[in-house]
């Protein structure tokens, strides 16, 4: 039976809510995100605004230089998280099968859904219309035979879009589109690409997949396939937790290593008591450090057994921290990600001295945790996140 997957991305999701919650602000510019001189970065950007070049992930700073007349909301995730479980709850009305891709974004998989819902563009303006009604913000809704295709739909006549990709329809819509549109196609991807004469979908679909594979391996299988509308993946229902992750962006620059070093050690323990919270372990661990100019390095860091200890996590991202301290270059953002996680009972922690320190540190662990979920977070943290001057 002929697949149906249905790719649903709401339209600047925190933007519009702040639109739809205050009246004045429908129909101008539109920016949630840190305010401008305060370091901050946009999260969200309404459409009206994006007319000036404003982006996420942008400065603050940068985006009321492109639209100076843009208003500025602060984020307010409580209530864009609830505005999320409420579109989803809608998502699950159409099919048990969805798959949450982020906070304002899913795949859904319809397949044997026409009796109920008629065929696909009845379905896609039937999910449109409900997420209208429920939540007063617009969604944009891609169907087509796999999930790449149906994402790459989503995105081509936002906002309010619906796009319906058919059987035998992929090489027409694919053909002229830039190769940069293909999951995994980033920069230096690209970059490789056209130098071998490729700059569009239907150049590379049209390439021999044996070269392809020389020069990329098993990505070059994977490129061709998705170039000729290929994508087997299935929707998965249950993702299992793939990274997590805490990060700071500094008001000021920082030069001074040691005040950097007190800041990991706090985002060591961050990170360490959601994944104690969340009852998992991880066994890699990387800092993140973004420069004053935007330069930005990655350093991860492998234990040969999961933690969940917030001094283990610290340890290991100290040298790398160290290694940067050559440089002298002031920081802007620092930022501590576990990844490769795994359940509690699924192996034993590392141990940091023998199994006595690892029972204390264990202990210490409780005892802070059983404090912080009685009083709060940050009631009581250890003595190496204290400052002289604090």
């Amino acid at each position: 039976m002929p697949r149906t997957i249905v790719h649903v991305d709401m339209d600047a999701f925190y933007a519009a809510i702040e639109q739809r919650d205050h009246p004045e602000l429908r129909g101008k510019p539109v920016i949630v995100g840190g305010r401008p001189g305060s370091r901050g970065v946009v999260s969200s950007a309404s459409y009206e605004a994006r007319a000036f070049g404003v982006r996420s992930a942008m400065p603050s700073t940068e985006a009321q230089r492109l639209c100076p007349e843009a208003i500025f909301a602060p984020v307010d995730m409580p209530k864009y998280a609830e505005a999320s479980r409420t579109l989803m709850k809608v998502l699950e009305s159409f099919s048990p099968t969805i798959e949450p891709l982020s906070i304002d974004e899913a795949f859904l998989d319809a397949s044997g859904t026409e009796r109920l819902f008629g065929p696909p563009e009845e379905l896609g303006r039937a999910i449109k219309c409900r997420v209208l009604e429920t939540l007063q913000i617009t969604a944009s809704v891609g169907i087509a035979p796999n999930k790449f295709l149906a994402k790459l739909a989503s995105d081509l006549r936002k906002p309010d879009g619906l796009v319906v990709v058919g059987e035998g329809e992929a090489p027409a819509l694919l053909d002229d589109l830039p190769i940069r549109k293909l999951f995994g196609v980033g920069e230096a991807t690209e970059e490789r690409l056209q130098r071998l004469g490729i700059a569009t979908i239907g150049q590379l679909a049209r390439y021999p997949r044996d070269i392809l594979i020389q020069h990329f391996g098993q990505a070059g299988e994977h490129l061709s396939d998705l170039a000729n509308g290929i994508d087997e993946r299935p929707v998965e229902t249950e993702r299992e937790a793939r990274s997590l992750s805490t990060e700071v962006t500094f008001d000021e620059d920082i030069a001074d290593y040691e005040r950097l070093e007190a800041v990991l050690f706090d985002l060591s323990e961050q990170v360490a008591w959601r994944l104690r919270k969340q009852r998992l372990r991880a066994r890699t661990f990387t800092l993140r450090v973004r420069f004053a100019d935007f330069d930005t390095v990655s350093r991860s860091r492998s234990q040969k057994r999961a933690s969940n200890h917030g001094p283990l996590i610290f340890r290991s991202l100290c040298e790398p921290l160290a290694g940067l301290r050559e440089s002298r270059r002031a920081v802007r953002l620092l930022g501590v990600a576990a990844t490769q996680l795994c359940g509690e009972g699924d192996e034993a922690q590392l141990s940091l001295f023998g199994d006595d320190e690892l029972e204390k540190a264990r202990a210490v662990d409780e005892v802070l945790d059983a404090i912080s979920a009685r009083f709060g977070r940050g009631t009581i943290g250890r003595g190496r996140t204290l400052r002289p001057d604090s």
